[in-house]
């Protein structure tokens, strides 16, 4: 669960899916691939921290660092389901179904509220709270990973993760090729 507190309220959310990226070399469709960079700085730090991009010169998507500082890696936040705060977590997705509120990586961060100058931030401590379940689900899948390309595109990375059959997740996209 991440829950996210503001001047607001507070929404919280049960993560479905995930996507796993590593690090220096390691993972072509990281953002950590080719070294440390002004806006990837924080992939290189402490484990638990907030790494936040903007994509598509519109949208922020939220990961949280997974490896020992060095290390790059982190672990996009793709799907979830919104468990508390649901009026507020509607307001900031306007229109969207109760389904898609937080299904898929941009919407995610609209409805938890999170802006992309969090990046960086300790997501064990406030205005965050990161809780990992006691028991995990009990039906998990690993798939391709969506939208990557390069070298065996997502295929070749089987490291998105999900709650099998659960409606917070997103639905998968393989990366589209360009024909110029």
């Amino acid at each position: 669960m991440l829950a996210h507190e503001t001047a607001d309220g507070t929404v919280a959310v049960r993560l479905v899916e995930v996507e796993a990226y590593r690090g220096l070399g390691e993972d072509p469709g990281s953002h950590a691939h080719r070294g440390p960079t002004p806006r990837t700085r924080v992939m290189f730090g402490e484990p638990g921290r907030l790494y936040a991009y903007f994509t598509y010169g519109m949208h922020t998507c939220l990961n949280v660092v997974g490896h020992a500082p060095g290390a790059a890696g982190a672990v996009l936040l793709r799907g979830a389901t919104v468990v508390e705060g649901l009026e507020l977590a509607r307001s900031r997705r306007g229109g969207a179904s109760d389904r898609d509120l937080a299904r898929g990586p941009a919407r995610l961060a609209v409805a938890l509220g999170v802006p992309l100058s969090a990046s960086g931030a300790d997501l064990l401590a406030p205005p965050f709270r990161l809780l990992v379940p006691a028991a995990p689900p009990t039906a998990v899948v690993s798939t391709a990973r969506t939208g990557v390309s390069g070298a065996g595109g997502g295929a070749a990375y089987p490291w998105r993760f999900a709650v099998a059959g659960d409606p917070g997740v997103s639905p998968y996209r393989r990366h589209a090729r360009s024909h110029d």
